[in-house]
């Protein structure tokens, strides 16, 4: 009985991954098996820091909005606490965005949590 390949889906297969290489330098952009391994480990790296970026996001927001509270008179600690007591739902992208690019809008928030 003659061997059976499926010549053709071993070759889609093999394209796509090359496909997915380019832009990638050397060998890993045309040897399907050094390639094929670049791209599972770009793809691992793109997974994980979708996740990471979350992070960073966050970071930047609590540096954004400590900044405008301490303009204020209040580190950011005081502050997001006193948000909670008063029940204000804010989070931290608005807080961030009213602190960068209206803060008049942001020295209302902190007038109310003041005290």
């Amino acid at each position: 009985m003659p061997r059976s390949v499926n010549a053709v889906a071993s070759k889609q297969r093999r394209k796509k991954v090359l496909k997915q290489a380019k832009g990638y330098f050397g060998r890993r952009k045309n040897v399907y098996t050094v390639a094929k391994n670049a791209v599972e480990k770009g793809l691992q790296y793109a997974y994980r820091d979708r996740r990471k970026k979350k992070i960073a996001f966050r970071g930047l927001w609590i540096q954004r909005i400590n900044a405008a509270a301490r303009v204020h008179g209040m580190s950011y600690s005081e502050f997001i606490g006193a948000i909670n007591r008063e029940g204000i739902e804010l989070n931290r992208k608005v807080l961030a965005d009213l602190a960068m690019n209206h803060p008049e809008a942001f020295k209302a928030v902190v007038d109310k949590v003041k005290k």
